[in-house]
């Protein structure tokens, strides 16, 4: 592997800062993910949904630097398998320039940009199980996904594993990273069963969110950090292909806007905001795993077909009774296994039987590992709050505290 003392100190300098910058804006994301989930479940949940939110990235940081990123990336000794594991712990020469993946920067950035997308995955989950999971098993799923699931199947492409040998493509995460957290919140939502009243009999009765104004900025706040979570994916300051990831990534996520809309008011017959919002994320989960190569009109038609796909995917959902508060399955599952399979289709020299092939294989081990997790621990410790907490609320009943006095 090429040494970081290859290229020039300028460019050496470049690279780290921007890398080192994608990770800040990867790390708002979090802040986004908990404006939105926030935003989308009642005003009684308003604090534990915050609470999970803000302690995921800690748990998420801790367990990638104890083993999480060294399964992931475990070195060329495990080139092309199915699992490797490099040691407990990181560490390298005191100056930290011994990244093995990419002479472009150091060693701790490659770690602390890897990291932040670690806990991503679990806080994808947080929104599906909202207002009726027990937090202190929530926290257990959240480390075992974290430390475990989700880098060992990182390792199959991005750590030069099987999937990268088969062809498989996903620049930044379509599906690493959204459609694993999608397959666990599936699991995790079919383990825990839907809301008290959510259904009755086949009909459906909507539990609005307390507040779309919160979860609009959280929307925001994802669609500005997803320049660093792309953006970032380049692995350098490369004009070309940078300026071009930032164009694919921001007209996916304005088609999944626009189709969005139009599709939600053809089968609804209302101006529907959270479908708009949802939308935007589509389109952008959609357009993450080709995002450096498709053209940018081919970006519009992913993030356009993706916004489609959220309310198809919602009542869709709704009509199997799989309760999901914010939906994160139709946002995160449904937008990344379409994202994966469209760069098959219009990304040039992708093979669509690869992506078949990664997209099956990553949604086997995901939802059969999160389903175990979640059911380990339903019959164990308990992963339900009772009836009484629910109506009440988690944030009176788990925390003692309001979000609000009004």
């Amino acid at each position: 592997m090429e040494s970081a003392t290859t290229i020039s100190q300028e460019l050496f300098t470049t690279n780290n800062l921007w890398i080192l910058i994608s990770t800040a804006f990867v790390f708002i994301m979090h802040l986004g993910f908990a404006c939105v989930e926030s935003g989308f479940v009642q005003k009684k949940n308003v604090i534990n949904i915050i609470f999970k939110n803000t302690m995921i990235p800690a748990i998420g940081l801790l367990t990638y630097a104890i083993m999480g990123f060294n399964l992931m990336y475990p070195g060329a000794d495990f080139a092309g398998g199915f699992f490797g594991f490099a040691g407990f712990g990181i560490s390298t020469d005191e100056a930290g320039l011994t990244s093995a993946y990419n002479p472009g920067y150091t060693y701790w950035s490659d770690f602390i940009f890897q990291g932040m997308f670690a806990a991503t995955c679990a806080t994808i989950v947080s929104g599906a199980v909202a207002e009726r999971i027990k937090l202190v098993p929530f926290f257990i799923f959240t480390i075992i996904f974290v430390m475990l699931i989700y880098p060992i199947i990182g390792m199959w492409h991005w750590g030069g594993g099987w999937l990268k040998v088969a062809g498989f493509h996903d620049f930044a995460g379509s599906s690493l990273v959204h459609s694993v957290g999608g397959w666990g919140a599936l699991a995790g939502a079919i383990v825990l069963g839907p809301r008290i009243g959510k259904f009755v009999g086949n009909s459906v009765r909507p539990i609005p969110g307390h507040s779309i104004p919160l979860a609009t900025i959280g929307v925001f706040l994802l669609w500005f950090g997803w320049y660093g979570f792309n953006g970032g994916s380049v692995l350098s300051a490369d004009p070309a292909l940078l300026s071009l990831v930032f164009v694919t990534t921001s007209l996916g996520a304005a088609a999944g806007a626009v189709t969005a809309f139009f599709t939600s008011y053809f089968m609804f017959k209302s101006y529907d905001v959270s479908m708009v919002l949802n939308g935007i994320l589509g389109g952008l989960v959609g357009i993450t795993a080709g995002a450096d190569v498709i053209t940018p009109m081919e970006s519009i038609i992913i993030g356009g077909i993706a916004g489609i796909l959220i309310p198809f995917s919602v009542v869709f959902f709704d009509k199997i009774k799989i309760d999901d508060p914010v939906g994160a399955t139709s946002v995160h599952l449904v937008c990344g296994v379409w994202g994966t399979l469209a760069t098959g289709i219009f990304g040039e020299g992708k093979s669509l039987v690869s992506q078949l092939i990664g997209v099956g294989a990553i949604g086997a081990f995901a939802f059969g590992t999160a389903f175990l997790i979640f059911y380990i621990l339903k019959v164990t410790t308990g992963i339900r709050v009772t009836e009484d907490y629910e109506e009440r609320g988690l944030d009176i009943t788990e925390h003692e505290m309001e979000a609000y006095k009004i």
